[in-house]
């Protein structure tokens, strides 16, 4: 452990054990070095670029007054409570404020690693708790009990029940679930799924790459991942779909439900190393950069960290494989598109020429730069539904800066985006269409020739 900043005062001996925060946890992952914990300088750069500082203007929900919270909290002048752990609840975990930190503060570690404490060190409420469970730990690590809710909520909304409950009001007396409830996306007629199926290159074989199903896109946007297919044969691509994959873990452990991420992470290594591929393309911004930092995540065990580091280098966002191909399209898609940054793809990964490249290939497309396209739409994961109030402001400012582009098409490379700027053009009655990037491209392909409208991706061998 590093020596610790001599100019702090410490008044009292830790709430909790400092190797509760500090060190390594019993299960293995890095949980926080305290030389990072100390890194910050208060210079101040990361305010203008926190979307929840520039909404409130609070230094407490700002990236440094949470990080001062972090500190007192370890050095026991403060306790966790519900108000200290809402400040830390309220930050999007978008890094936007790593990109501009001169001192190298690696936050989007440091408020995981804090989440993941209080998730195990302090009691929230029974029904978040009881939520938490349902979501992190019984939903998402299973692909069929996913897939049997995306056939619930398809079976909702196409039965009529979905009119009834609300012409009968029967969701008024629950504010937050009625939210909820208004921004469901229409749920697509078939799923995307993971059954091992390989879809052959057209042409001569360059590639043989791993596509990640995941868990949002298969159930809402079957679509782009048939898209991400299309695109990839088409570029010489021969693509695995894996049976044994799953859900990613970035929402664990963006919530700090660590122990549940590292079970889903082994689970992922273990099918993409078997699958022998090449590259593990990922059409999901949030979920690219989660996988290449699984390293991180099963670190404490150095076998599980070996294989992590060797499934990591082969993890590449979907945008970025194809821009580094290079790609040409062979149809025109006579379109205006604005482009909006996932945090995870923009601040966590560095990428923002990629897809920008991608589209400016398109010939007919037309590229109109938004005001600050980096800045968090307020999807961010599971935040868009337990802080719906922030979530909503955020996304108010985002539809402001589309209109003014006066685009057709906003494109995007995220589930999460593409959900929020859906709901929030559906809502307000915005004649804008919302779309991945790679649907653009798959797009182009079709009306060039290569694949007819509508056609769905090559047959697949069953693996």
């Amino acid at each position: 452990m590093s020596t610790r900043n001599p100019d702090r005062t410490v008044n009292a001996p830790p709430a909790l054990p400092a190797s509760a925060l500090f060190g390594r946890s019993s299960e293995g992952g890095e949980i926080l070095r305290e030389d990072e914990l100390y890194r910050c300088i208060h210079c101040g750069l990361c305010l203008e670029h926190c979307p929840t500082y520039l909404e409130l203007g609070l230094e407490t929900e700002s990236p440094r007054g949470r990080i001062a919270l972090m500190r007192a909290t370890y050095e026991g002048r403060l306790a966790p409570t519900p108000d200290v752990q809402q400040h830390w609840d309220l930050c999007l975990g978008c890094r936007a404020c790593e990109a501009v930190c001169p001192s190298g503060v690696p936050y989007g570690r440091l408020i995981e690693t804090t989440r993941a404490w209080t998730a195990t060190h302090t009691r929230r409420p029974l029904s978040e708790r009881l939520l938490r469970w349902l979501a992190f730990s019984w939903l998402l690590p299973s692909r069929g009990r996913l897939q049997a809710a995306g056939l619930l909520l398809l079976l909702y909304q196409r039965s009529g029940l979905q009119w009834l409950v609300r012409r009968m009001g029967l969701l008024r007396l629950a504010p937050g679930l009625r939210a909820a409830e208004a921004g469901l996306p229409r749920v697509p007629s078939r799923f995307f799924a993971a059954k091992g199926q390989v879809y052959s290159a057209r042409g001569q074989r360059q590639r043989r790459v791993g596509l990640l199903a995941g868990c949002v896109m298969p159930l809402f946007q079957s679509s782009t991942m048939e898209a991400a297919v299309q695109v990839l044969v088409e570029n010489g691509c021969e693509v695995v779909v894996p049976q044994g994959q799953g859900c990613c873990g970035a929402l664990n452990v963006h919530s700090g439900e660590q122990t549940r991420a590292r079970e889903m992470a082994r689970k992922n290594v273990r099918a993409f190393l078997d699958a022998d591929v090449e590259a593990v393309v990922v059409a999901s911004a949030g979920c690219s950069a989660a996988m290449k930092k699984y390293e991180e995540l099963l670190e404490g065990n150095a076998k599980d960290g070996a294989l992590a580091a060797q499934f990591g280098a082969k993890v590449q966002d979907i945008t970025e494989f194809l821009a580094a191909l290079p790609i040409e399209p062979t149809g025109a898609a006579p379109v205006r598109v604005t482009y909006q940054d996932p945090c995870h793809l923009a601040h966590a990964q560095r990428i923002t020429s990629s897809p920008r490249e991608l589209l400016k290939g398109i010939s007919g497309l037309e590229l109109v730069e938004m005001v600050r396209p980096d800045v968090c739409c307020g999807a961010a994961g599971s935040f868009q539904l337990v802080q719906q109030e922030m979530s909503d402001r955020l996304l108010d400012a985002r539809l402001a800066q589309i209109r003014e582009t006066g685009a057709d098409v906003v494109a995007t490379a995220n589930p999460g985006c593409m959900l929020q700027l859906e709901r929030g053009v559906r809502q307000r009655g915005m004649n804008v269409r919302v779309c991945h990037v790679v649907d653009l491209l798959a797009e182009a392909y079709r009306g060039g020739g290569r694949v007819e409208p509508g056609e769905a991706p090559p047959s697949p061998n069953e693996g």
